[in-house]
């Protein structure tokens, strides 16, 4: 259900983060345009909790600089006045933020769990904002209806792309030089089926 607060065509950004502090769902901000954002499943919450607590135990590990965050934290895209949350984050310099701590805007490493509403908004339009912020070079795309990842990662001027299909396999992290398995990332999933392959024209 729409949130009845929402009344006006055009937000400043101040209006958007003050209405969204006192939100009681999440919405996307776009050049003064603000649109809620769509409910997730179980299987969404699942996969998002699952790669937050691995990749949190794996940097943890490296005692290193590097920070991941969970879907709870927005970004702010600067080329496209743009402010969102991807499914997950990671940071791997100091943390930057626009305004006062509102939204990170120095990403490496984002994620996105695709489901049917969303699914080619953010394999599209989203991504080529996304492709805007200088620190971003690495994006994980994972499927909640099979256990299939697809990672692109930027290699200078260019971007490469892998998929994993199936639970026996791991995905690679090139920005973080991490491997995860699949069947960790899909771990308490019921029912998943086996990806199936064909032509299609």
């Amino acid at each position: 259900m729409t949130n009845p607060q929402i009344i006006k065509e055009y937000y400043t950004k101040e209006e958007y983060l003050a209405f969204e502090e006192v939100s009681r769902d999440k919405h996307e901000y776009e050049r003064r345009k603000i649109k809620q954002m769509p409910s997730v499943s179980v299987r969404h919450a699942f996969i998002g909790g699952n790669m937050l607590s691995l990749l949190k135990s794996i940097l943890k590990k490296r005692k290193k600089t590097e920070k991941a965050f969970g879907s709870s934290v927005k970004i702010y895209v600067e080329d496209a006045d743009l402010y969102t949350y991807p499914d997950g984050l990671v940071v791997c310099e100091s943390i930057e933020c626009y305004l006062e701590n509102d939204a990170i805007i120095n990403p490496t490493l984002i994620l996105e769990i695709l489901s049917e509403d969303t699914a080619n908004y953010d394999r599209g339009a989203k991504f080529r904002k996304y492709c805007s912020i200088p620190s971003f070079k690495e994006y994980v795309l994972i499927s909640q209806d099979e256990p299939v990842v697809e990672v692109l990662f930027r290699d200078i001027d260019f971007w490469r792309m892998t998929t994993t299909v199936g639970l026996e396999k791991s995905v690679k992290l090139n920005s973080l030089d991490i491997e995860i398995p699949m069947s960790l990332i899909y771990e308490d999933i019921d029912d998943l089926p086996t990806p199936q392959f064909g032509l299609e024209f």
